[in-house]
């Protein structure tokens, strides 16, 4: 996954990662019902919100983590076989659950219909194929739907039990805020119904800080950080509501004074060439770390959020043992 940074990790196995320490300072995003994760894309937002849930099933709460556009990476990072769109274990209080819009439009119209025969009836028709499609914004508003049926203490799907949180897997910040935007567009298309009604319900719980936070993820980059500078006004002005949280992911430690590196840099091509190199790698990685530095103050300055920074932690892909890392790291950190 684009965007994962985590170093050597503490868990040998599956059931290691699960201790039940006490959490300090998180409760301030996960207390709340739903977290919603997005971000420019790359940043790293899976592994974010995979390294939440195991912070919030660690501190005892039935946690579940939802991916969107029937992406699975949930389940296969901790060893489990794609699950569809069905609520699956995937750790001791830890759950995930992919959306597939097709299955959420269907599960929405048996809700209204109240009728199994009737919907497989109107579901097969060409007219209410072609209505849906056409309908700008439907898949969002039924996706999103989903989340906050997830989200709620009295489910709405027969026989589930209530989650204590659910984490979101969102896009990308530009359709990210289209499926945040979308129960208020079509509360305010429907006035009367079901389902603007329905959508109103969702928007207000969306838009509630005390239920649901929105976390940004962003690299220590200019794009990024732009990025979530504008996510956080386009926040304000199409939702009135603030930006919760960003975390800073791949943040590079700084390991020279600025004494040392005059020291080096006074060393001006002497020494052996595996000394030079050594040393010219030490002035670079320092550069870089300084200008990852430059880029968290300037979004500090911008945004209103608190802004917390994650670690650089080298691994190849969406591994247990970088999320364990990440979520200790959360932990402190939030």
């Amino acid at each position: 996954m684009s965007g994962l940074c985590h170093t050597q990790c503490y868990s040998e196995e599956l059931g290691g990662i699960l201790p039940t320490p006490t959490l300090r300072g998180v409760k301030a995003v996960l207390d709340q019902r739903l977290v919603v994760i997005t971000g420019k894309g790359g940043v790293g937002k899976t592994t974010v919100a995979a390294a939440m849930g195991l912070a919030a099933a660690r501190a005892g709460k039935r946690t579940v983590i939802c991916e969107v556009a029937e992406q699975e990476r949930i389940t296969q990072t901790f060893g489990r076989p794609p699950a569809g769109f069905r609520e699956t274990e995937v750790a001791p209080r830890l759950h995930a659950f992919s959306i597939n819009p097709e299955d959420a439009k269907e599960e929405w119209l048996r809700r209204q219909l109240r009728s199994g025969a009737l919907t497989g009836l109107l579901g097969a028709s060409h007219v209410y194929q072609y209505l849906t499609a056409a309908a700008p914004g439907l898949t969002e508003v039924v996706t999103i739907g989903k989340v906050w049926e997830l989200a709620q203490l009295e489910r709405r799907t027969s026989g589930a039990s209530p989650y204590d949180l659910t984490i979101v897997d969102a896009p990308a910040t530009g359709n990210g805020m289209a499926l945040l935007r979308a129960p208020r567009t079509y509360s305010q298309i429907a006035r009367v119904g079901p389902i603007g009604r329905h959508a109103g319900v969702i928007d207000a719980f969306l838009s509630d800080p005390a239920s649901t936070a929105v976390v940004a993820v962003a690299l220590p980059e200019e794009m990024p950080v732009n990025e979530t500078i504008d996510l956080e006004r386009r926040l304000s002005e199409e939702l009135g509501r603030e930006l919760t949280q960003v975390l800073v992911n791949g943040v590079l430690p700084g390991r020279l004074s600025a004494a040392e590196v005059k020291e080096i840099e006074a060393v001006d091509g002497a020494g052996s060439p595996p000394a030079r190199e050594a040393l010219t790698v030490a002035l670079s990685a320092e550069a870089r770390a300084r200008h990852q530095r430059s880029q968290v103050a300037r979004l500090r300055r911008r945004v209103g959020a608190r802004v917390a920074t994650l670690p650089f932690i080298v691994t190849p892909e969406l591994e247990l043992e970088g999320l364990e890392a990440l979520s200790r790291e959360i932990e402190r950190k939030l």
